[in-house]
């Protein structure tokens, strides 16, 4: 159980729509294709293969949330992130998960 809640943030809705609501930097994390069909407003891909080249984008950020189209790859992206130094990375789940706290 440790490594999964780490790994898909355990956070509670509560928590990811305060985060949302407050402007946290929000990156979805699917391929470009993926990302084109369908996104959440106000949100920027970086696909999770070029995270690591990315690190200066989040840089500064006050908070950061990943999402993908299940919540694997922003898992892997939210490890990424932290391993290099970034803090306040919140694994937001799926891209609708996201997109229901987001005004439209």
């Amino acid at each position: 159980m440790g490594f999964l809640s780490n790994l898909f943030g355990g956070q509670s809705t509560s928590n990811l729509k305060s985060i949302i609501e407050e402007g946290a930097f929000l990156v979805d994390v699917r391929t470009p294709a993926e990302f084109a069909e369908g996104n959440v407003k106000g949100s920027v891909n970086i696909p999770l293969d070029v995270i690591s080249n990315q690190i200066k984008k989040f840089k500064g950020k006050k908070n950061i949330v990943v999402f993908c189209r299940s919540g694997n790859r922003s898992g892997q992206a939210k490890v990424i992130l932290e391993n290099n130094g970034i803090q306040h990375v919140t694994n937001g789940g799926t891209w609708n998960d996201v997109n229901n706290f987001v005004g439209n």
